[in-house]
């Protein structure tokens, strides 16, 4: 499909837009009406936006719905400049991160205004998955993740908020903060044990934070798997926890067959994904001597 004449259309709009808005600030239109031609004008951009969207011209779509996020402040329409900041961020994703990333924040800064905390969360999120995926830095994905979580919590969305707390936790242990992966699992998991939807995930997140407590200190993690065994009896049986009493086991006699056996044995029946494996990682390169994979 011939992409130069969606482009020229849209260009076109771009310049009749900019009458409309040139024409709302003449003396006359003050006096019968500039609001509307303004309004005109956000529509004509919006159509431009998405003319360039079709010609896959991600960041003239971007500017374009910019141009009529502006002009709806202007008209004091919070809403639908909200709205239009948004569709700029989804453009620019395409095409310049940081410049999506500035359109988010300006949407999250009007929908907090308004009161509108579930909807600024979500898009704290987008802006987490920029920074994880297209600029990698995960520090930055955090405090999304965070900010996010705070959100959620204040408009009692618990499990939204406990979904960014875990993509936290996962993120905190792989730059070795264990203590703040340690928390979050352990509160995650506690939450979870009281309701008999979430109750099978709790082992989970126990095992998690016993990974972490390993990391730290192999006696933290002995101490931490009795008080999770207490805490949550179910724990006991559940294989997670019967791995993690090999692995302590191993670690004591620093036995790395042991340990890798044991490893082993847990993934050939639950597949270790890859944060798994790291902590697992780590934990074994301290037992004495040792440089082999896991695997």
């Amino acid at each position: 499909m011939d992409n130069s004449g969606k482009e020229a259309e849209a260009i076109a709009l771009l310049a009749e837009a900019e009458r409309k808005v040139k024409n709302s600030q003449s003396f006359f239109s003050g006096l019968f009406g500039g609001s509307s031609k303004i309004e005109e004008a956000c529509e004509i951009y919006a159509r431009a936006a998405n003319m360039f969207k079709m010609a896959k011209n991600w960041s003239a779509a971007g500017n374009a719905f910019c141009q009529a996020a502006q002009l709806h402040l202007q008209l004091q329409s919070k809403h639908d400049a909200a709205t239009s900041f948004v569709d700029a961020g989804n453009a620019f994703k395409k095409a310049d991160p940081q410049e999506a990333i500035n359109c988010l924040m300006r949407a999250i800064e009007i929908y907090t205004d308004m009161g509108r905390f579930t909807i600024a969360a979500k898009h704290h999120i987008s802006i987490a998955e920029i920074y994880e995926t297209e600029l990698v830095d995960i520090e930055k994905a955090i405090a999304h993740y965070e900010q996010s979580a705070d959100y959620y919590k204040g408009e009692e969305s618990n499990s939204s908020a406990n979904k960014c707390l875990l993509k936290v936790a996962g993120y905190a242990a792989q730059l070795e903060q264990y203590q703040k992966a340690i928390d979050i699992y352990e509160q995650v998991g506690t939450n979870a044990m009281d309701s008999p939807l979430l109750k099978y995930s709790a082992k989970d997140y126990f095992f998690k934070a016993a990974l972490c407590h390993f990391c730290i200190d192999m006696l933290n993690a002995k101490l931490a798997v009795q008080k999770y065994e207490e805490l949550f009896p179910a724990f006991s049986d559940s294989r997670e926890c019967k791995l993690m009493k090999k692995l302590l086991e191993a670690h004591e006699e620093q036995n790395v067959d042991s340990y890798t056996e044991s490893v082993k044995e847990y993934d050939s029946i639950s597949r270790l994904d890859q944060w798994l494996t790291t902590m697992l990682l780590r934990i074994k390169k301290t037992i004495q001597g040792d440089e082999e994979d896991l695997r």
